[in-house]
């Protein structure tokens, strides 16, 4: 009986050593911890898959209880004044300072749009609340944190749309004068989905001959920024990183247009482009914008061209369209866009839309400051709450904030 449970125990030991262990590359701090993080990513992923298999939730259904679990009621504090609003019908929640100088004193403003590939996420959620707090109290700046709505409940273009309408409101002037903000101080910012949504919005704002009011400057962090090509080398090295794998950004993609798992499986093949977006390749051929260090081993070959089935001729269209994809505008359309502030980790599927971004805002005229994480992972500024609050993290806060402060 005693040698049983001694077998049983070790067995136990050692599968949970081979589950939680991966290959993760050396220069990433935390190894460990990140090892453990992402076993529970992994153990919920694998569940959802389950239960999208047996017709009981489909897989962004479960996933989304990671928003859950980090969710919370935002309040207020001795600092920082907290109220959860709506501006043209879209929830957002507002951070100002509770203490202002004279009625003369016009501070910045952040609007602040979260990550979860479209799909997850929430304006609510603890490392997002704790950002927002930490950018007024160090800034003196309002931050507007905005709810949009997620696919796949609502595909794309509901969640830019969404984004789209609470800046437009928010950039009023009677708006602005309201909350005491410099009409002259205003950024759009964003990490991974949101990064993207932030770079849309800022490229169609531009478009607006009746806007006024401009934004001042654009902070992406780790952004995805096009779907046309999804085997850069940033996609092949990091496959298999943990919190965003390959297979989990492309459904992210695939959600966001469609829940036709066919498109899906295009999408994971790299077969996916139709001959509208075949076009606009051009845009995101890594071999002639991410510098020679990045290529790697790995030698470019553009995407299939196919013609597409029927049920999928709307989610093909929906490639080619810049608010989906802010990587595909063309040249003249960036050189009038605002100051960018872009981040990259290394160890991120999305890596090389980032740099392919900076590569070409710069070349476009555009005041571009391009920070790169060696030993960063996609998703590392959230992790921000104890147990799973990573050092790397505290340095992109401090860095972001610190070009806010210079820039904004």
């Amino acid at each position: 009986m005693r040698l049983g449970s001694i077998i049983l125990f070790v067995a136990f030991c050692s599968f949970t050593a081979y589950y939680v262990y991966e290959p993760i590359p050396e220069e990433i701090e935390e190894r460990w911890k990140l090892m453990l993080t992402n076993s529970f990513f992994r153990s919920l992923s694998h569940l959802a898959d389950i239960s999208e298999l047996l017709g009981l939730k489909d897989y962004m259904g479960v996933m989304y209880f990671i928003t859950l679990l980090e969710k919370i009621a935002p309040v207020s504090d001795e600092h920082v004044k907290v109220t959860e609003e709506k501006f043209d019908g879209v929830e957002v929640v507002l951070y100002q300072p509770k203490h202002r100088g004279s009625d003369t004193d016009l501070r910045r403003a952040i609007i602040y749009l979260h990550g979860g590939g479209w799909c997850l996420g929430s304006s609510r959620m603890s490392p997002y609340d704790l950002l927002a707090r930490k950018v007024v109290t160090e800034l003196d700046a309002v931050v507007l944190s905005v709810e949009y709505r997620l696919a796949p409940a609502h595909h794309f273009p509901i969640p830019y749309e969404d984004v789209y309408r609470v800046v437009k409101h928010f950039l009023q002037k009677g708006v602005l004068a309201q909350y005491y903000v410099h009409p002259g101080r205003i950024a759009v910012s964003g990490d991974s989905a949101g990064g993207n949504l932030a770079a849309a919005v800022t490229q169609q704002l531009q478009k607006e001959p009746s806007q006024q009011i401009q934004l001042k400057a654009q902070a992406l962090i780790y952004p995805v920024l096009q779907a046309l090509d999804l085997y850069t080398p940033s996609y092949q090295q990091n496959q298999y990183m943990p919190i965003l794998p390959r297979t989990l950004m492309v459904r992210f993609w695939s959600e966001y247009f469609t829940s036709d798992k066919a498109f899906f499986r295009a999408m994971m093949a790299n077969t996916h482009n139709n001959p509208e977006s075949s076009s606009l390749l051009k845009f995101v051929n890594w071999s002639a914008f991410l510098p020679e260090t990045y290529h790697r081993k790995y030698n470019y070959s553009a995407p299939a061209v196919t013609e597409g089935t029927v049920a999928m001729d709307g989610p093909s269209r929906s490639l080619a369209d810049p608010r989906a994809s802010p990587l595909l505008v063309p040249d003249a359309a960036l050189r009038s866009l605002p100051k960018a502030y872009i981040l990259t980790c290394e160890y991120d599927v999305l890596r090389d839309d980032g740099i392919m971004y900076a590569t070409r805002l710069r070349a476009a005229g555009v005041e571009v400051t391009h920070e790169h994480y060696d030993t960063g992972f996609h998703g590392a500024l959230m992790f921000t709450v104890w147990p799973t609050d990573f050092l790397i993290a505290r340095r992109m806060t401090d860095n972001y904030i610190k070009w806010l402060k210079e820039n904004l």
